[in-house]
This record gives C-alpha cells, sequence and structure tokens, in this order.
C-alpha cells in the first residue's frame, strides 16, 4: 500500500531513496501483522509465495546489494539448487527471527547510503548471467533498484494478505495504528 512519503529536505536525495524504501519495507511488514507463523507460511495463491518467504526475500536480496556495493560477499550465496530457500522459512526459521533480521538489514543500508562518498559512486557486478553484462551500477542505481524490488513485492504482499483473511492494505494499516 502506498503510504504517503515526506518530500526529502532540499538536496536530500539520500534520503528521499531511503525514505521510499522503507516505505515499501513498511508495506511488507505490515501485510504480517496479527498472523501466525503459520498463517504466515501459507501459500493461498497459485503461486508457492508466502509472506514469510517474502519477507525472508526482500532482506536477503538487500542484504546481498548492499554486500555487492561494499565488495564483500552476500551473507548467503544462491544458486540454482538452493534458490527456492530464498522464498520459505526453513528449518527452524520464524517470522520474528526474520523480521528483527530484516531490521538489522534496513539499519545497515542507511548506514551504507548515508556513509557512501556519492550516489554517482560505482561498483562491479559479478559476471552472473542475470546481471546481463553489465559491469558496474551507481549507488543512486542500487537505491532506486531496491526500492523497485521491495515495492514489486510489498505488492504480492498485500494480493496473499488479501486472499488469507480479507484484510487490505488500509485495515492493515489502521491495525498499525492501534
Amino acid at each position: 500500500m502506498v503510504m504517503h512519503v515526506h518530500p526529502e529536505a532540499p538536496g536530500d536525495e539520500r534520503g528521499a531513496l531511503l525514505a521510499f524504501i522503507a516505505e515499501q519495507r513498511g508495506g511488507i511488514r505490515r501485510a504480517l501483522l496479527g498472523l501466525t507463523d503459520e498463517q504466515a507460511t501459507t501459500t493461498p495463491s497459485a503461486s508457492e509465495l508466502s509472506l514469510a518467504g517474502l519477507l525472508k526475500h526482500v532482506a536477503e536480496v538487500e542484504q546481498g546489494w548492499i554486500a555487492r556495493a561494499q565488495q564483500i560477499a552476500p551473507d548467503i550465496q544462491r544458486n540454482a539448487g538452493n534458490w527456492g530457500d530464498s522464498f520459505r522459512l526453513v528449518g527452524d526459521e520464524t517470522v520474528k527471527e526474520t523480521l528483527d533480521h530484516y531490521e538489522d538489514v534496513a539499519r545497515r543500508t542507511e548506514e551504507f547510503f548515508r556513509a557512501a562518498p556519492s550516489l554517482d559512486d560505482t561498483f562491479p557486478l559479478p559476471p552472473d548471467p542475470w546481471f546481463f553484462g553489465c559491469p558496474a551500477v551507481s549507488v543512486r542505481w542500487l537505491g532506486l533498484h531496491l526500492i523497485r524490488e521491495t515495492a514489486r513485492h510489498a505488492g504480492h504482499a498485500d494480493i496473499i494478505r488479501e486472499s488469507l483473511d480479507g484484510k487490505t492494505a488500509f485495515e492493515l494499516v489502521a491495525l498499525a495504528q492501534n
């Protein structure tokens, strides 16, 4: 659900990027309000997506991108054999632990963006095929990409939540305010 993002202070492009990322993270978090872990892992559509899986995926993707920008390895390496595990809780993982991890990732993302000397700075991408031979991207591009990636999945989360119990994003905002 789209929430109002206050305009950035003049010249605070970093703040604007971070505010829009935070807005979309909030949509994913709100979609989980009031659900048990069992409900959060339910896949109510033809897709295998669950709210818990989306949460885990966006946290993992955001952490991985910030790691790449810092030119260190992501915490979790994914490949064709384990890619699906980025979309579901495995073992003893819980929604609460995943929410806490996402909060930590968000904090580290903000620290990274605030500390970057320039949004024009670039970092190299690995030669993985899904990067389509693009050798490098800017910190600004990264911020825009995280907004897009998170917003895409926040939309999925809205649909999944409504499929679970009929609650819409507007109702979840009211629930979050109580």
